[in-house]
């Protein structure tokens, strides 16, 4: 069984805190199964964002959600006008954002290339 969206998210959120990170939720989704987005601010006026990966690159039924990179080291217009077409397209998604120079987020990246 799946972890819900929102413990999902709270989990990620209490990760971040940990390693020294600031994360915060810039937009709520469905509770049970709205996708997430993870906007990572590398704090030198770029940023990343990690989408769900495909369902092809889950390699057992008892995988927890996986993350692919969906945009690199990109200004923020870019990645706010990528989550205005998603938000468009799917209103029940969930936007987080975290802020850390110390590496990456916390997340679990799927084998897929990088898409830019």
């Amino acid at each position: 069984m799946r972890v819900t969206a929102d413990i999902w998210v709270f989990v990620f959120l209490r990760r971040e805190s940990d390693r020294g990170a600031f994360a915060t939720i810039a937009k709520k989704g469905a509770t049970e199964a709205g996708a997430i987005y993870v906007i990572e601010n590398r704090l030198d006026e770029t940023f990343c964002l990690y989408g769900p990966a495909p369902q092809s690159l889950i390699t057992t039924e008892f995988d927890d959600r996986k993350f692919e990179s969906l945009l690199n080291l990109v200004p923020e217009e870019q990645i706010e006008a990528y989550i205005a077409k998603l938000k468009n397209f799917d209103p029940d998604i969930w936007i987080v954002e975290t802020e850390c120079r110390q590496g990456p987020p916390s997340l679990e990246l799927a084998n897929s290339a990088l898409k830019k």
